[in-house]
């Protein structure tokens, strides 16, 4: 892929990864070819600060968790109504950067 529809994905999309994983990506990018580019346009990807509305308003019952994957997770914080609240808590600081993760689990899949 040529290097300007790989700066023009990192523009439009970094607010969706890690920092510090942003030139891992754009590498990765160089190193894909045309075909795949309809494809990584199309995925979606789960907006970070939206998630941390979300746990702060419905994280009680693990829809947070639900939402971006975790089903696990999820079921264990609706049975235990978030951990008694402390784990809630806990998820309002480490969403986003699991939001991201997700994302990017989600990208570096389909690069392969």
């Amino acid at each position: 892929m040529d290097a300007q529809k790989a700066d023009m994905f990192i523009m439009t999309h970094a607010k969706f990864f890690e920092p510090h994983l942003i030139p891992a990506i754009r590498e990765k990018l160089l190193q894909t070819d045309e075909s795949k580019w309809m494809s990584i346009q199309s995925l979606t990807y789960r907006e970070p600060v939206l998630m941390l509305i979300i746990s702060i308003l419905g994280g009680h019952f693990g829809i947070d968790r639900f939402i971006i994957g975790d089903m696990g997770l999820g079921v264990a914080k609706l049975l235990t109504c978030g951990g008694l609240g402390i784990w809630t808590i806990v998820d309002w600081f480490l969403i986003m950067e699991r939001t991201k993760e997700v994302n990017f689990e989600k990208l570096r899949m389909l690069l392969g």
